[in-house]
């Protein structure tokens, strides 16, 4: 398949880079040091609510269940993520069948990481469609970390970029329905920690990203943030929400999210 060949393609080029760029990552960078290939050994379970409006009087409901768990192979090191989700959708304009009932959406398979030295992390996303609308997608990601250099206490906690660029096959509708035009977007993720305490931190984009739609033009940027709260070791608690600013590309107009995250 054309598409395959060419993300195993990317994911080649964009490996040699960061393996060229990774010699000197040891050396702070504005007081920086790079942390990409610095990941946790353990396995989190998370569950995920979300509330979002369209802005056209329709709202949707969606429950996420989302796992992280360490994936080694060789001296390769990185992380698969796995997440499924199911969404109920509910207004006036919406058909009476769509009212309140919850149905599979989507499922989500990621892995990503990166060798020794590495200045980021590669990887890749495929997300399946479990409802009877919807297509495949498949895509490449980058992403790389930085941290506050020394041992004393920052306000800046991390600032950790990411991009991803997903295409979209084989989509599918019911008899009788046309299947949704085919995606190619461009996923930005901004994301930067900031510490207001010793277990609490306030994290920008690091669930919303800005989006770009390839396919049709335009883009849709949110203002995303997300509180979080480490209670121990195991469990860590959040509460976040996002609300559009730039909106040419129609995703969503607000929504607001929560999670409780095990950490075994």
């Amino acid at each position: 398949m054309i598409f395959l060949r060419t993300l195993t393609f990317l994911l080649l080029c964009i490996s040699s880079a960061l393996a060229c760029a990774a010699e000197q990552t040891s050396t702070p960078i504005l007081g920086l040091v790079n942390a990409s290939q610095d990941r946790s050994e353990n396995r989190i379970l998370e569950f995920w609510g979300y509330h979002e409006y369209d802005g056209l009087q329709n709202y949707a409901d969606t429950l996420k269940l989302r796992y992280y768990n360490p994936l080694n192979i060789g001296d390769w090191h990185g992380t698969l993520r796995l997440d499924t989700a199911y969404t109920a959708a509910y207004g006036p304009l919406l058909p009476a069948q769509s009212t309140g009932t919850y149905s599979a959406n989507n499922a989500m398979v990621t892995i990503w990481g990166g060798k020794a030295g590495w200045f980021g992390n590669v990887g890749a996303r495929v997300v399946v469609p479990l409802s009877d609308v919807g297509q495949w997608l498949a895509g490449p990601q980058v992403s790389t970390s930085f941290t506050p250099a020394g041992s004393s206490k920052s306000l800046l906690a991390d600032i950790s970029p990411l991009a991803r660029y997903m295409i979209g096959f084989n989509a599918k509708a019911p008899s009788g329905f046309s299947p949704p035009p085919l995606a190619s977007r461009l996923e930005l993720y901004p994301t930067v920690g900031v510490n207001l305490g010793p277990s609490t931190q306030i994290r920008f984009w690091d669930e919303n990203g800005a989006v770009y739609n390839a396919a049709g033009g335009g883009w849709f940027v949110p203002i995303d943030a997300m509180v979080t709260q480490r209670i121990n070791k195991n469990l860590l608690l959040a509460i976040g929400g996002a609300k559009q600013v730039v909106q040419t590309y129609q995703l969503y107009n607000w929504t607001v999210y929560g999670k409780v995250s095990l950490t075994f």
